[in-house]
């Protein structure tokens, strides 16, 4: 009886304890009771309205080219259906001027409404003002991940965010935090690549450069984490189809990024458009509610994405009516609804909450989100920014960091010879469906939803052949298109100009796409592209192979022709030039592969794959990229040598600190991207064959040396077990940085507990 009562005692204690805790942990800041004062002011309908995001089309002038606001249309969307915020994906970049103008009127409409709740402008801007004429267009999240640099990631967001706040608008669609794993995915170039580790720190570097130390200055804007969970990885490679993720699968590859990014502190979220294992994530309380807000600690706004609340009923077919659909998504834990063409979804809305299917509790959590952000922003007191704040819009400064970024993503994969750099007084061809247009170096969301005004917007920005004109005088370079995207185009021309030519400038690849656009049926190069290139190496001068591409398209049989070979991915406005400097010398290539480059459209394997094909050696297709993730080449050499661990037994609560010294042993300055793998050889999970767990890039003169050091701790070791829960087990484990090597055991203290939880 007596131990009845001690333990009874201790619980209560512990319970009181616990208890004071939470409310010490939960009590409102000095912002949150000012949000709930405000909140305490409103009506359903305002609520409502603050989760309603239109299209600015619903609030403009219909058949116009100038994007007219419209006064009755916006006036209808602010004073009757308070709508708390509007979002640009339609029509093309205007100039700040005009941005000005349009912002201000949104902003002036909010200000008549009862509460003068501003509104919040969204956009695109992935790799720059997506909208804005002159803005500084970065190479896409692919080549950044490329860079290996995560400063420069960091420089980027912060330029962009000071462009798009230049723009009068504060929120930012980006980063894409989705794996970039399946190569058929039309969204692929916009991810970090494959791997869940450069992913989130590429991810967190550019967070904190949109954000900066205080969201709510002048230069900053809210970052949006996309798309959560699982969207980049559907079955048939299409956009937007049906996905299925084992949930152990999805911990270990997929959601690591977007903890990370709440660690970084992003603002918001947006939702992963698709369906995991037969359930839209729109409509999964488990993952919107119980990971995302449970595990993740998320207090931020979520968002939809385009019409996906609607799709519940038109698409995924899990709601009878649109007004069961906003039942199911907002009761999972959506707090914005990207409608966006109409007020349905504030209809609905009303309706479910007077009915009792939708309670108070869910619409006030999820306004209080939305304003609280709207004050971090310090929209309250600046609704619209002051255009005299921005004079490096543009800038060259800002384009020498677009360019050096460009630079450092371009990868040589191949160098036969040392035929690359060329010499700058020799004759060229340029000919290729790549070589004279801007969007096979833009991509998707640039100037435009498809990018495809690229060409007649980006005024003063060169095209591959223009940058080569420009670097060794067109006077030593003649041009043929030889082939369009997916048919020939005198090719006759191109092969006879190729006989007077000293080497050839071939670019292949992809014209801008994203979304469905960019869906494919076959990953192959179109054959018109690999028939010209072998029309071309008959002539026996030595190929030069420009890969200008969203995503890594099967090129083997015309990259089994070239000379060199160079991966631009879609590099941006600058990419064109950081192209020229690289070919001509005057610029020392150092990107690696953020993803591997398949061989064969059947073999579409990540670098990361299960370490299968040891046990079976009669197994003839095992593990063959053209080109593996991390593999780059450059004009100098490196040597990797004493390779040290600080302790042979990494335990519990321990660090293990790991240097190498890397030797520039070549005759030019060159950049490395020095990573570090770690493969555990047994596990209670059929371990990855190797896993990144660590990168640094150094610059290192001819003969210099230096010791790059690292530092590894349990939590790097960790995967997910089959029961979901994040385990470091232990074990011996090799670790690899270049051609070195060494082995450590890691003695785990604890036996972990099987909670399920990360």
């Amino acid at each position: 009886m007596r131990r009845i009562f001690i333990i009874t005692i201790s619980l209560v204690f512990f319970t009181a304890a616990m208890l004071m805790a939470q409310q010490k942990k939960e009590a409102p800041s000095e912002l949150d009771k000012k949000v709930d004062a405000l909140i305490a002011k409103m009506t359903l309908e305002e609520k409502v309205g603050q989760m309603t995001e239109v299209t600015s089309d619903v609030v403009s002038k219909s058949n116009t080219d100038s994007h007219q606001l419209d006064s009755d249309k916006l006036k209808e969307a602010i004073m009757k259906y308070h709508v708390g915020s509007i979002l640009n994906v339609t029509g093309h970049a205007y100039d700040r001027k005009h941005w000005y103008e349009v912002i201000s009127q949104i902003q002036a409409a909010a200000d008549k409404d009862r509460l003068k709740i501003p509104v919040i402008y969204g956009i695109d801007a992935i790799h720059g003002v997506t909208y804005t004429l002159g803005s500084t267009l970065f190479p896409q999240e692919i080549a950044m991940a490329a860079t290996f640099n995560k400063d420069i990631a960091h420089q980027a967001g912060e330029i962009t965010a000071y462009e798009t706040r230049a723009s009068y608008i504060p929120w930012n669609y980006s980063p894409v935090l989705d794996l970039g794993k399946s190569p058929l995915w039309p969204r692929i170039y916009e991810t970090f690549g494959e791997d869940p580790y450069l992913v989130k720190t590429m991810g967190a570097s550019i967070i904190k450069g949109y954000q900066g130390n205080d969201v709510g200055d002048k230069y900053h804007v809210a970052a949006c984490m996309k798309h959560y969970l699982g969207y980049s990885y559907p079955l048939s490679g299409k956009d937007r189809t049906p996905a299925w993720i084992p949930d152990r699968y999805m911990r270990e590859y997929f959601l690591p990024p977007f903890a990370e990014a709440v660690k970084a502190g992003a603002k918001t979220l947006m939702i992963n458009s698709g369906e995991i294992n037969g359930v839209p994530i729109h409509a999964s309380k488990y993952m919107l509610t119980d990971v995302l807000r449970g595990e993740l600690h998320f207090d931020g706004v979520a968002v939809t994405d385009w019409r996906d609340i609607q799709y519940l009923h038109d698409r995924h077919h899990i709601a009878a009516t649109q007004k069961e659909a906003v039942m199911i998504a907002v009761n999972a834990g959506v707090d914005m609804s990207m409608v966006p063409y109409d007020y349905t979804f504030f209809t609905y809305l009303i309706e479910l909450v007077n009915e009792g299917k939708v309670p108070m509790s869910r619409i006030n959590e999820a306004v209080h989100r939305i304003l609280k952000v709207k004050y971090e922003l310090g929209l309250f007191e600046r609704p619209v920014g002051n255009p005299d704040d921005y004079p490096k819009f543009g800038s060259d400064e800002f384009r020498s960091v677009s360019l050096q970024a460009a630079t450092e993503a371009i990868t040589l994969l191949k160098n036969n010879n040392n035929v690359l750099p060329l010499k700058k007084n020799i004759k060229v061809l340029v000919t290729g469906p790549t070589a004279n247009t801007l969007r096979s170096l833009d991509g998707g969301w640039s100037y435009n939803w498809q990018g495809d005004l690229a060409d007649q917007l980006a005024v003063g920005k060169n095209t591959i052949l223009k940058a080569i004109q420009q670097k060794i005088g067109k006077e030593n370079v003649t041009y043929q298109a030889g082939a369009s995207f997916d048919q020939l185009q005198n090719i006759d021309d191109a092969v006879s100009a190729a006989k007077n030519a000293d080497a050839i400038v071939l670019c292949l690849g992809e014209l801008s796409y994203t979304e469905n656009v960019g869906n494919i049926d076959d990953l192959s190069i179109p054959a018109a592209q690999t028939q010209l290139a072998l029309e071309l190496a008959k002539t026996g001068k030595p190929i030069i192979l420009i890969l200008a591409e969203g995503r890594p398209r099967i090129v083997t049989e015309a990259e089994s022709h070239s000379a060199a070979t160079l991966m631009t991915y879609f590099s941006g406005n600058e990419g064109g030039d950081a192209l020229a400097n690289i070919l001509f010398g005057d610029a020392n290539p150092s990107g690696k592969l953020s993803i591997t480059y398949p061989r064969f459209t059947n073999s579409l394997n990540n670098y990361y794959r299960k370490n299968l094909e040891n046990g079976n050696p009669d197994d003839k297709h095992g593990y063959n990229p053209l080109y593996e993730f991390g593999f780059g080449l450059s004009y100098t050499t490196f040597n990797y040598s004493n390779l040290h661990i600080s302790k042979p037994d990494l335990k519990s609560g321990e660090t293990l600190t790991v240097t190498v010294d890397v030797k520039n042993t070549g005759q030019l300055e060159g950049k490395e991207s020095v990573l570090l793998y770690t493969s555990q050889l047994y596990a209670s999970i059929s371990p990855d064959t190797k896993r990144l767990r660590a990168y640094n890039k150094v610059d290192l003169k001819p003969g210099e040396t230096k010791t790059v050091t690292f530092k590894i701790t349990p939590e790097d070791l960790a995967f997910v077990n089959d029961i979901s829960k994040t385990v470091a087990e232990a074990g011996d484990f090799k670790l690899m940085i270049g051609d070195q090597t060494a082995d450590f055991k890691y003695i785990s203290n604890e036996t972990p507990s099987r909670t399920g939880k990360l």
